[in-house]
């Protein structure tokens, strides 16, 4: 079960770049400097296991001191996964899990909530919702726990039951899942009435890019008078795929640029031969996350579309994933994304050029969108081109 890579991976989806880097942890080392430190952190790991009054398994003990030593960097995105949870972060980005069909998300005072729901899943098929608050699994309170540990429960063998309770406002219900090997199909495309094109992009992951841009410049879809880009939900994902989304309403120039610590600000650029004519609204709201937001402020700042919506989630940092030794990883925050006009998303979210509040039904969304859409059409004389 993914949770937010986008929404802070893709058992997030949350937002990693596609880099990933083999690195090793050297234990027993004893030396100066650097190997020092590594050499205190076995010797204590070594007493405890030997001498401590409970029995304690050393990896248990080497988990816990990774995890302290993120917790000092006072950074909710930056996680450990043991091997098999490695495992399945790399099987999310590339489209297949086992799972329930949520992504989560982490809340601001502790625990998590959905971020999205996958279509046709078992979550899906229970009426779960963006939003829900999860208060235990299969009977273990979840209140104060990690997305990355809610997800590893969530996760089972195929055909397998977990038990969730979640809290929907002031009500608060038990709902039971059968585990499911999933696919995500992250792109939708769906021809609406007056020759408008929706897009529907759930998350970024591996071949998102790829698919917008065939959906976008494919020949008869280019006939298109206008195009919804909607990113309704979506937790976000790898970046490289976000700018290839962008690429197919650009032609060239700045998507986004990032800045780590020490090095310069680095810029990503659009792919050239974009659609750069056909009237475009990107549909948005508070679960539109990380990479989704990358997208969208992108097309914004560059006056490519005019977004309508809800304020977005406000998740502006960059992660990377690190694999360890033992088959386990790291995904650590490295830096934050600077959209092309300068303004930072961390925190603060986008705002809509058409504001479409929270509380309103989708389908309001849904209707302004194409209003909007309506007006940029007829602004061109009613061709759809420019």
């Amino acid at each position: 079960m993914p949770a937010p890579r986008s929404a802070r991976r893709a058992v997030s989806i949350g937002v990693a770049l596609a880099i990933a880097y083999v690195g090793g942890v050297v234990t027993g080392v004893v030396g100066s400097g650097a190997d020092d430190r590594r050499g205190v952190l076995d010797e204590a790991a070594e007493r405890i296991a030997a001498d401590a009054a409970e029995p304690v398994d050393r990896a248990e003990l080497e988990r816990a001191a990774v995890e302290g030593m993120l917790g000092t960097l006072g950074d909710r995105w930056s996680t450990y996964y043991g091997p098999s949870e490695f495992a399945s972060f790399q099987d999310a980005l590339d489209g297949h899990y086992t799972g329930v069909g949520l992504w989560l998300r982490p809340l601001g005072g502790g625990g998590v909530e959905v971020g999205s729901v996958q279509p046709g899943s078992p979550a899906s098929r229970s009426g779960l919702r963006a939003g829900d608050v999860l208060v235990s699994v299969d009977g273990t309170d979840v209140g104060s726990a990690d997305v990355t540990a809610v997800a590893a429960m969530l996760r089972g063998e195929e055909r397998t039951t977990v038990r969730l309770v979640v809290r929907r406002g002031e009500r608060t219900q038990e709902v039971p899942l059968s585990r499911e090997a999933l696919s995500t199909q992250d792109v939708a495309v769906e021809r609406l009435r007056g020759g408008v094109v929706r897009v529907r992009v759930q998350a970024f992951t591996r071949g998102v890019g790829r698919d917008v841009r065939r959906a976008v410049l494919d020949r008869d879809r280019r006939r298109a008078r206008g195009v919804v880009l909607d990113l309704r939900g979506n937790p976000g994902g790898l970046l490289d795929e976000a700018v290839e989304v962008a690429s197919a309403f650009l032609d060239g120039g700045p998507v986004v640029a990032y800045e780590r610590r020490g090095k310069p600000v680095r810029t990503l650029e659009a792919l050239g031969g974009g659609d750069v004519t056909t009237p475009l609204v990107v549909l948005v709201d508070a679960a539109t996350a990380s990479a989704a937001e990358v997208v969208t402020a992108a097309l914004q700042d560059r006056n490519r579309a005019v977004v309508v919506g809800a304020r977005t989630f406000g998740k502006g940092t960059v992660q990377e994933p690190a694999r360890l030794s033992d088959g386990s990883g790291l995904e650590l925050t490295v830096g934050r994304y600077v959209t092309p006009g300068g303004r930072s998303i961390e925190g603060q979210g986008l705002e809509p050029d058409v504001l479409v509040p929270a509380t309103e039904p989708a389908t309001v969304a849904e209707q302004r969108s194409l209003e909007v859409l309506g007006g940029l059409v007829a602004a061109l004389g009613g061709s759809g081109r420019g």
